[in-house]
């Protein structure tokens, strides 16, 4: 399995989970965090899709950088709902482990073409 399909996979799990996660949440009447969590923790996933069909590698790391951003909302959400008991430590810690290797992977592909973009520059 290639490195893009990689993160597609994780991402779309990722989603899944967050999906999860959500519904739980509305059956608590948490509705506007649900809503909150479910787009930007799907939007993760939404993004890195579109980004297969990228125009240019710099359009790529655009796609991968918006990608990353919606990765830092949901990592905020996830905080505010364990912070307000909302899900407790373990759940939490599950979730947030798998944002951040998304957040690490996302990373490490962008700098990885960003180098590659200087060296053809030079």
């Amino acid at each position: 399995m290639t490195e893009e399909n990689l993160i597609n996979e994780k991402a779309l799990a990722f989603a899944e989970r967050i999906y999860k996660l959500s519904s739980y949440l509305k059956e608590k009447k948490e509705f506007s965090l649900a809503d909150q969590l479910l787009r930007s923790g799907c939007s993760i996933g939404a993004n890195l899709a579109e980004s297969i069909f990228s125009e240019s590698t710099e359009d790529y790391i655009h796609k991968l950088a918006i990608a990353r951003k919606e990765g830092s909302e949901t990592s905020f959400w996830l905080r505010l709902l364990h912070r307000t008991g909302l899900i407790d430590e373990a759940l939490f810690k599950s979730f947030k482990q798998d944002c951040d290797e998304l957040q690490r992977m996302m990373t490490a592909t962008m700098k990885t073409l960003k180098l590659k973009l200087v060296a053809v520059n030079i």
